[in-house]
């Protein structure tokens, strides 16, 4: 298990320093776990339209893909899930890319607010169980241009 480790942030150090892969309105981003690295395309939310829109009329999220929303700076956050037909792991993560905590499988159309419950810099939404299937949990690292972790 400690090699695991051990291999895993070998490769997510060299994929930090090989930087992030961008390509019109898409980035990549790594999450180290007790389980590996684990690479999303993500789609980037950063103007408050985008934030707004979010993932809302969606009708299917591929595994491996989400969107990230860029708050630009650690705040406080609530999202919803108004008009949003698929359920979704919500990653709340500080700017230095630990992920501060996890909104599992939220509610499709709920309008019940999920809080950061504590000052983020952004938020990774991915497909609802991703989190659990892959051993993601608070206090892994999230690598991402973002983020100040380095």
């Amino acid at each position: 298990m400690r090699a695991l480790r051990s291999i895993a942030l070998l490769v997510f150090g060299l994929l930090w320093l090989a930087g992030p892969v961008v390509s019109a309105g898409r980035q990549t981003v790594e999450i180290v776990s007790k389980n590996g690295v684990h690479a999303f395309s993500v789609e980037m939310a950063v103007t408050d339209a985008e934030r707004q829109q979010g993932l809302m009329y969606r009708k299917e999220l591929p595994e491996g893909q989400g969107m990230l929303f860029d708050f630009q700076r650690d705040q406080e956050v609530g999202f919803w899930m108004k008009n949003t037909y698929i359920p979704l792991d919500m990653i709340f993560i500080r700017s230095d890319g630990r992920i501060m905590r996890i909104a599992e499988n939220t509610e499709p159309l709920s309008e019940r607010i999920v809080p950061s419950n504590g000052a983020v810099r952004a938020v990774l939404e991915v497909i609802g169980g991703t989190t659990r299937k892959l051993g993601i949990a608070a206090g892994d690292k999230v690598a991402g241009s973002i983020f100040s972790g380095r």
